[in-house]
């Protein structure tokens, strides 16, 4: 049995900060050949879908910029792939959480950004996966026997991290197993 690729990105921020997502990151997915593609959040229009939709099924959940999609896409998705549960948020922890985090940025400089991690896990408790967005900042590792995982941003890469890059992510599922990858564009 051939293992199942899906392909993962978050905050694209189209047209808002850019024009397009990157052909190297779209290039990622087709050359993967993924089964279907999760978007984290923060698409901003719905012609960001449309065009991840000629590569492969899109599985999309609202960000805090996506004030106009809020109908179309909702802020959580439970998702299973070969025996993989896998949940789909954003991370976002409302209006209140995050004016209050960007005083902090404004007065303490950058901090880890554990508090949305925690806030996408207790949103899906019971899934083996948890995506998210948000940070902007790529996030791959388990805690106990649940993968955390953020793909970083394909078009903006968060600012207070030095070196940072764009990037995208790659899950791998293979018989109940499965395996993060951040591929940097």
């Amino acid at each position: 049995m051939t293992p199942t690729i899906l392909g993962v990105i978050a905050d694209t921020h189209i047209p808002d900060r850019t024009d397009t997502i990157p052909k190297a990151a779209l290039d990622v997915f087709s050359n993967s050949q993924v089964s279907a593609i999760l978007h984290a959040g923060d698409l901003s229009v719905l012609r960001v879908k449309d065009l991840l939709d000629e590569i492969a099924p899109v599985y999309a959940v609202s960000g805090n910029t996506d004030l106009l999609l809020t109908r179309h896409l909702p802020p959580v998705r439970y998702l299973e792939f070969e025996s993989v549960s896998i949940g789909l948020v954003h991370g976002f922890g409302g209006w209140l959480r995050y004016i209050w985090d960007k005083g902090n940025y404004f007065f303490y400089g950058p901090r880890k950004f554990s508090y949305y991690e925690n806030l996408a896990r207790r949103r899906v408790p019971a899934c083996r996966v948890v995506v998210y967005g948000h940070t902007h900042v790529p996030a791959n590792y388990w805690i106990d026997d649940q993968l955390v995982f953020n793909p970083g941003s394909p078009t903006q890469p968060n600012v207070t991290v030095p070196a940072l890059r764009t990037s995208v992510g790659l899950l791998h599922l293979d018989q109940g197993n499965v395996r993060g990858e951040i591929v940097f564009v």
